[in-house]
């Protein structure tokens, strides 16, 4: 179905989920077709995402908090945008001395390709495993089913 009208979401048209890991989730969009996953992450202080490799564009936006990746020297803060061309492979970090949770906005092309100890794919996510896991946690934690973009 082709779209022809602007869609609008509000903040509490998505709920929060929380992951288990540190890390509460609102999946925005994900296009399977197109291969796209919008998602806003709230990282607790100190939380650690595994290695990953991304087959695709990313593009981060920073609304609160501070993290950076463990390969690279600089932070990203409240204001912060990032750019990370496919092929990009890093570990996201959280400061362990912030004093709120860390707010990002990601919209992400393709996969991540997640990395265990020797470098080797352990898991994927994408569009489809992403939602899939969104609406299993929202079902599991007791919230109605979302109108994710798809």
């Amino acid at each position: 179905m082709t779209m022809t009208e602007a869609t609008h979401l509000g903040e509490d048209d998505i709920p929060w989920v929380d992951t288990g890991i540190g890390l509460d989730l609102k999946l925005v969009q994900a296009d399977i077709e197109l291969g796209l996953w919008i998602v806003r992450n709230r990282f607790a202080p100190g939380a650690v995402v595994q290695k990953h490799k991304h087959t695709g564009q990313v593009f981060g936006y920073t609304l609160a908090g501070a993290w950076k990746y463990a390969e690279y020297p600089y932070i990203n803060r409240a204001g912060s945008f990032l750019f990370e061309p496919a092929g990009s492979e890093h570990t996201l970090t959280v400061l362990e001395d912030n004093a709120e949770p860390t707010d990002v906005w990601f919209q992400i092309y393709g996969a991540n390709l997640n990395l265990d100890a020797d470098g080797e794919v352990e898991s994927i996510t994408d569009a489809r495993s992403i939602y899939e896991a969104y609406m299993a946690l929202c079902e599991a934690q007791g919230l109605d089913r979302p109108n994710v973009l798809t």
